[in-house]
């Protein structure tokens, strides 16, 4: 496909045809449920949350749309790692593209067991994310990325697990998302994804209680984006390691937008649900900048909104 010329990208060891990729928790792992045509454009794609056990989800509420965007409180429902080594890992791969692991954990211990498991079918793995929004229940519930100390053991943990490309997905919410991505890249870490999803709320008014039974649920879509393109600056500016901008991408522009601030891919989450076709559409977009702006090959298109002229003398 003429398009995809010069999309090609190697992302933390991970070979592209093109640097968009199915962010975490929104594909359905099973290919017949995938729209026609959905597929093209794509360079990889990465799996929902994936846990030690199975995990049946949170209780009550799971969705509310708001006025630009979506909150969910899924809680991370999944078959467990045996069930997606067997079942969701053969079904992913089947699509041609690199599976990205999303892999979710609470101990050290969990983590080197999901690790053990996946170890079994690396050749079938283009690389592992961490998840490390969730809780570190050594540390009291707090979420791994939000300590620098939990952030540099959980990372270091992975990297001599697994020998293939590490990623991290780092939590919005880190108190500095650069030097979270300093300590993740100074542990092994081959890439950074930016962000995740941003804890919000909603309330029942007709009931007078929050609407979801954990009371805060995870933000995500159009209103985040932003926000998105902030911390794709800030984390892009403090490492040598690549960023993937992940959060509110919705459209073509957004995506070339995390480019110039200085991601080498993206992760296109809530949009989907939107327009599946947005990687296409992407792709496109990409290389028509490209080519009006006489830049060969995409690597060559991160960071260049970085070197902009300053006004002289002006606010």
């Amino acid at each position: 496909m003429s398009k995809l010329a010069g999309l090609h990208i190697n992302v933390g060891g991970v070979s592209m045809e093109t640097p968009v990729i199915i962010a975490s928790g929104v594909w359905p792992m099973n290919p017949s449920l995938w729209p026609k045509g959905s597929l093209e454009g794509v360079g990889a794609i990465c799996s929902k949350a994936i846990t030690l056990e199975p995990r049946a989800g949170n209780r009550g509420n799971r969705l509310r749309e708001t006025h630009s965007g979506l909150l969910n409180s899924i809680g991370l429902q999944n078959g467990g790692a045996v069930s997606f080594i067997e079942n969701d890992l053969p079904a992913l791969s089947s699509s041609g593209k690199p599976v990205v692991a999303n892999i979710a954990f609470e101990t050290l211990d969990e983590l080197r067991m999901i690790i053990e498991r996946l170890n079994s079918c690396r050749d079938m793995i283009g690389a592992i994310e961490m998840n490390v929004s969730c809780p570190n229940v050594s540390m009291g519930g707090m979420a791994w990325g939000m300590d620098k100390g939990s952030l540099e053991r959980s990372v270091t943990a992975a990297r001599s697990l697994w020998e293939g490309p590490l990623w991290v997905k780092l939590s919005p919410q880190a108190p500095s998302i650069a030097t979270a991505a300093r300590i993740c890249e100074t542990s092994g870490a081959q890439a950074v994804v930016v962000g995740n999803t941003w804890l919000g709320m909603a309330m029942d008014n007709d009931r007078e209680e929050p609407f979801f039974d954990r009371v805060f649920a995870g933000l995500s879509g159009p209103a985040i984006f932003p926000l998105s393109l902030r911390l794709v600056w800030e984390a892009a500016g403090s490492v040598n390691i690549p960023v993937v901008g992940c959060g509110g991408i919705c459209g073509p522009e957004e995506a070339l937008s995390m480019f110039l601030a200085g991601a080498s891919a993206v992760a296109l989450g809530t949009g989907l649900f939107l327009d599946s076709r947005i990687p296409s559409s992407t792709c496109e977009k990409l290389s028509e900048h490209m080519k009006r702006r006489s830049i060969p090959e995409i690597k060559d298109l991160a960071g260049r909104g970085r070197h902009f002229r300053r006004l002289q003398g002006g606010a």
